[in-house]
């Protein structure tokens, strides 16, 4: 009879410690009860704040209200020369539609970034992230990774490599705008 005790107080014991487990270990929720930032579609869009090329400031919660593309890209990536004139034409005809384009990279050499820029005569923002705190916050590990996020800052949509079509991008934009109330 003792030893049907024993095991009987184990089987209990265990089932504490494994519910216990289970409550402490669950995946947290923010203030406003929705999922947690997380880099993937369906959860919330970690926030950031990094400079821009050209001095100014930008925070990912400063662009709620808008969708957003949020483009890793680097200088030296093939497929993101590739795709930049199509986001950049993209993002030109739908800006007044409530769209923000955000281009991030960590690279550190500001004077080859601006050369970048003025030869793909790129218009949305670049935002530098030398220290790779906002790449790895998206666990980004190769460029081109673009995430495209509603305007209640929710990821919609990673596209994970590249070059992107001006097609895809369009269509994936229009998925975002049409998801609006």
């Amino acid at each position: 009879m003792q030893t049907l005790d024993k095991q009987w107080f184990r089987l209990v014991a265990i089932a504490v410690l494994g519910g216990l487990w289970i409550w402490l270990t669950r995946a947290p929720t923010d203030v406003h009860g929705g999922p947690p930032p997380a880099p993937r579609q369906g959860f919330a869009a970690p926030d950031f704040t990094l400079q821009t090329l050209d001095g100014r400031t930008v925070a990912l919660n400063a662009l709620r209200g808008k969708a957003v593309v949020l483009n890793f890209w680097a200088t030296w990536c093939g497929p993101c020369k590739a795709e930049m004139p199509a986001l950049q034409k993209v993002y030109r005809e739908t800006r007044g539609q409530g769209v923000e384009v955000l281009a991030i990279t960590v690279e550190n050499n500001t004077a080859n970034i601006q050369r970048f820029v003025n030869a793909y005569q790129l218009t949305f923002p670049i935002g530098l992230d030398a220290g790779a705190e906002v790449s790895r916050r998206y666990r980004v590990e190769g460029t081109p990774t673009t995430f495209f996020i509603d305007k209640d800052g929710i990821i919609q949509s990673v596209v994970v490599g590249g070059p992107m079509s001006e097609g895809l991008i369009r269509s994936k934009i229009e998925s975002l705008l049409a998801e609006a109330p």
